[in-house]
């Protein structure tokens, strides 16, 4: 079967598309930055298509011989995401239509039994209306609407994981005792893969859920049991908003305040499934649906192991800056500023590299951790990535990936390691760590550059170069120790001081 996926770098889709090959089908990928598949395992074994789903021509294109769309698309955290995800659906359905497409499957989010649309939050609002776009189109459709996700990486779990773990007792909105049917993600995708064979005179909408329903209380407690942690104290209280529940998820988790707020709103109803249709055209395996319990801990083990697949963050941050850098010749009257640092070390150029590959995450930015730290956490308190988005990996990172508040821009192994800055600045900055053959080894050149938005730009800059010796100048020093360190057969330690992670090859 020819089948097309949009969201492809994104959570779901980033595993959905290698088990949708493992069953034999062919698949294209409708993606608007193609380089951001260029790394995954699964890369050589799919047709990627530029595109946008807003614009109809490339959809058109896309859609082109295809029999089965999957649309895993949505604008989470973007302002007017609504009217964006509506003209994205409406141009979707179109193109699927006038391409005889023969399924669209969309994934959306599970709603609240007799609640009003208006009563429901913009995000259920969105996705449900995105749903029945596709339903009243001319293409049979499969709506699966799931409620919390559980599994490694997913917004919802890692807002529930760090909430839990961080925070031994709490005082928390009402919306705890709310009943959620949370379902693990290994149930969501196999939903998902199967939806594809389900006959084309089936058009409607399913509940999918796993067999547990639950407060987000009861999902806390039984987190912490199955995590080894002390049971946790939650004193639920009535005066919360969702609003300020959403910053609170911000500073304690890695969830950004704009993906925060409407996972939050959407949890302010019970969401429950009203039926099991879908068995009837997915069979329930033998052993049944996963249990809550036992996907935390698929989840956990995942974490511990890892060799989690994909996480929320794939998808840039909401108000991050998206273009590449600029070349150096578009820079040239003064419109940026740069801050370049060379070091010539014994270490091998491969062994250096080894570093500059491990870097962030667990093993830390070898500068000034409290620095680093406080910068972290200022970018948190207004609204950005800030630096708990950490490493989906202690070996490998893709182009595309996020790695603390950057985003992974251009790997050339080896040699270079470019990342875009996804914390609140005004303006844009990049940070190029590059490797060189020296006579005596290797060398290290660290090139920062920032291109200012307006005065306050140039007065942000100014503001920070008193720092640019401690933090840039340190981590020169630091990640050439590392790898000289290393190549005497001492352990390799991060910032912190505690042992490298990621072992050298």
């Amino acid at each position: 079967m020819r089948i097309l996926v949009t969201g492809a770098t994104g959570y779901i889709g980033g595993r959905l598309v290698p088990r949708l090959l493992e069953q034999g089908h062919t698949v294209r990928c409708l993606v608007r930055t193609p380089s951001k598949l260029r790394d995954v395992p699964w890369a050589k074994h799919i047709e990627i298509v530029q595109g946008d789903v807003t614009d109809p021509e490339s959809v058109q294109n896309a859609a082109q011989g295809i029999d089965v769309l999957y649309y895993l698309v949505h604008s989470l955290g973007t302002k007017g995401f609504d009217d964006l995800d509506r003209r994205a659906a409406e141009t979707v359905a179109d193109a699927a239509a006038h391409q005889n497409v023969q399924r669209i499957v969309y994934l959306g989010g599970l709603t609240p039994e007799g609640v009003s649309a208006r009563d429901l939050s913009p995000h259920l609002r969105s996705r449900t209306e995105v749903g029945q776009i596709f339903l009243d189109s001319s293409v049979p459709t499969v709506v699966l609407n799931a409620a919390v996700i559980i599994g490694s990486g997913s917004a919802s779990f890692e807002m529930l994981r760090y909430l839990t773990e961080r925070l031994p007792a709490m005082v928390t909105p009402r919306w705890v005792r709310n009943r959620i049917q949370p379902i693990a993600v290994r149930d969501v995708l196999r939903y998902l893969v199967e939806s594809a064979e389900i006959d084309s005179t089936v058009n409607r909408a399913f509940d999918i859920g796993g067999p547990d329903v639950l407060t987000y209380r009861d999902m806390m407690q039984r987190y912490a049991r199955v995590a080894g942690l002390p049971r946790r104290f939650i004193v639920p209280v009535g005066v919360l908003s969702p609003t300020l529940s959403a910053q609170w998820v911000n500073v304690v988790t890695p969830v950004p305040r704009a993906i925060a707020i409407p996972l939050v709103q959407s949890l302010i109803h019970e969401v429950v499934c009203h039926e099991h249709d879908i068995a009837e055209y997915v069979p329930d395996l033998p052993e049944g649906l996963t249990p809550y319990d036992h996907a935390v801990e698929l989840a956990l083990r995942r974490i511990r192991d890892d060799a989690v697949e994909t996480t929320w963050s794939w998808a840039s941050t909401p108000g991050a800056p998206s273009d590449p850098l600029p070349s150096d010749p578009e820079w040239s009257g003064g419109s940026a500023y740069v801050d370049v640092r060379e070091r010539v070390t014994k270490a091998h150029p491969q062994t250096l590299w080894r570093v500059i590959e491990g870097i962030g995450g667990e093993n830390g930015w070898y500068s000034f951790p409290l620095a680093w730290s406080v910068r972290g956490w200022m970018d948190r308190v207004i609204g950005g990535a800030g630096l708990r988005r950490g490493r989906r990996d202690r070996d490998q990172i893709y182009v595309g990936e996020a790695l603390d508040w950057w985003r992974v821009e251009e790997i050339e192994p080896g040699h270079l390691l470019r990342l875009r800055a996804e914390m609140r600045v005004p303006g844009r900055a990049w940070l190029e760590l590059t490797v060189a053959p020296d006579p005596v080894g290797a060398r290290y050149r660290q090139r920062a550059v920032f291109l200012p938005r307006g005065l306050a730009g140039h007065a942000y800059w100014i503001a920070i170069v008193p720092f640019h010796g401690i933090v840039f100048g340190g981590m020169v020093r630091n990640i050439t120790r590392a790898a000289e360190r290393a190549e005497t057969g001492e352990p390799m330690v991060t910032a912190t001081g505690l042992p490298l992670q990621s072992p050298i090859r």
